[in-house]
């Protein structure tokens, strides 16, 4: 009998919970709204981890399964250029110098020449060129040594880029590396050109010993799938094949493809760039070590941290995030590994946020392992309204409806908000603006095997909760 009648209380509430409004622990119930989005999108309210709390700090107006542990995918970004904003500062930069052991006699350096990188996230193909360039000004047309490449600022274990989804060529699969060139990867640049009936084609940065098609058949008809139309093969490092066309009324288009051997990829980009502007290199390409008695010849500094941020957080580059990660421990210790960096986030965390849960896996949330509770991402988004890189932080989040991850929303209201995304989770976090003023923090989390149907979800969560005043 009281198996019964319990197994009826049970088939009631979860009645209760569907159609009078899911109750949380704290005995608030979900708003109307979101309930019918759950509804609509078959998504139990036990899904949805969630809290409303106004931004300058105080208890919370909306607090749904909140104390749980769950994946936050990429709202762990936030966590960790918080803590970079706090450790490193957010005027920190990051040098590549260019080291050279032998003198110049008439436009060559009798000797190797070394790069050393110290994890720059955004060593992109226009910095490397300009670098390259400002080497020829110093007179150095021909390196008569070797190019040494010395990364040993990063202690990174070899990853299979396949290993997360089976996607190997995608650029956010892309694993860290103290001497990261354009993100490991290749833009291929396509070009309609009607009268030929072909499509030019473009790789940036040119990699040495790659070859790459100059162009390929032009396809009339409409641009739907160009990526497949090409039937592109990557799986040779040294050859990339296209063995489809080119439909002729894409227009122009450029496809990132994240290189077939990651740890090659930043030794071609150096020598085919070297070589594009014409210098010349007698010895090879090889890694090692910056000898002591070598010596500085140019560098070339990264943007700020802040502005890299708005690259992290709007664009959710899971790279740059990885890369912000490692230099945590680097700075602190010397090199940057990333059970180091677990453990320098795990204490900042404990000392200023002081909320259980958190469990940190890497600084891009590109990890099954990855945990946080709503509450405690809660605690430190208030924290950080009240602190001095409250503005850097805001502003490198996306905005809904208008640009990085948030471009599409159908949410109506204003608010700056990091998206996360796995199978398993559909996320936002951050700041939503509130109708005379107020601004409300927002951490909205879906873990279920259907999440991805829940973005109607967090849409009416950051409608209602930019209807709130301070006025319960």
């Amino acid at each position: 009998m009281f198996k019964m009648r319990l197994f009826q209380f049970q088939c009631l509430l979860v009645a209760g919970v569907w159609l009078g409004g899911a109750v949380s622990a704290q005995g608030q119930a979900l708003p109307p709204e979101v309930m019918r989005a759950l509804q609509q999108a078959q998504l139990p309210p036990t899904a949805l981890h969630v809290v409303v709390a106004p931004a300058a700090g105080g208890p919370a107006r909306l607090s749904h399964r909140a104390d749980l542990s769950v994946n936050p995918a990429s709202l762990m970004k936030l966590v960790t250029t918080s803590a970079a904003f706090e450790l490193l500062g957010p005027a920190h930069v990051w040098r590549t110098t260019l080291w050279a052991d032998g003198p110049i006699v008439n436009g060559a350096l009798r000797g190797h020449l070394y790069v050393q990188g110290q994890g720059d996230p955004k060593l992109v193909v226009e910095r490397l060129w300009l670098l390259l360039r400002r080497l020829k000004a110093l007179g150095i047309d021909r390196i008569e040594g070797d190019l040494v490449l010395d990364r040993s600022a990063f202690e990174v274990e070899a990853n299979d880029p396949a290993q997360f989804d089976g996607e190997p060529h995608r650029p956010y699969n892309v694993s860290p590396d103290a001497l990261v060139v354009n993100f490991k990867s290749v833009l291929l640049h396509f070009v309609p050109d009607a009268r030929a009936g072909v499509a030019r084609v473009h790789a940036e940065p040119p990699l040495a010993g790659v070859r790459v098609p100059e162009v390929i058949p032009l396809q009339k008809g409409p641009c739907t799938d160009y990526r497949s139309a090409l039937k592109a093969d990557f799986s040779d490092p040294a050859r990339f094949v296209f063995q489809g066309t080119f439909p002729s009324e894409c227009g122009e288009r450029i496809w990132p493809v994240a290189y077939a051997d990651p740890p090659s990829h930043a030794a071609r980009a150096i020598e085919g760039v070297w070589r594009a502007i014409g210098g010349q290199l007698v010895g090879r390409v090889r890694e090692g070590r910056i000898p002591a008695e070598a010596r500085t010849l140019i560098y070339t500094e990264s943007p700020t941290l802040a502005e890299l941020t708005r690259d992290i957080n709007k664009f959710s580059n899971n790279l740059m995030a990885d890369q912000v990660f490692l230099t945590l421990s680097q700075q602190a210790l010397g090199v940057g590994r990333f059970e180091a960096s677990r453990e320098i986030v795990q204490q900042w965390w404990h000392q200023r946020i002081r909320e259980p849960g958190l469990v940190v896996d890497n600084g891009s949330g590109l990890s099954r392992h990855g945990r946080m509770t709503a509450q405690g991402l809660n605690l430190m988004l208030q924290r950080a309204w009240t602190s001095a890189y409250m503005s850097e932080l805001m502003a490198s989040m996306p905005v809904t409806g208008q640009d990085g991850t948030l471009r599409r929303s159908k949410a109506q209201a204003s608010a700056h908000l990091k998206t996360g995304s796995l199978r398993n989770v559909l996320a936002v976090a951050g700041y939503v603006d509130g109708p005379v003023g107020q601004r409300w923090v927002l951490v909205a989390i879906i873990e279920h095997p259907q999440a991805q149907s829940g973005r109607a979800v967090l849409d009416a969560l950051v409608d209602w909760s930019a209807q709130l005043t301070h006025q319960p």
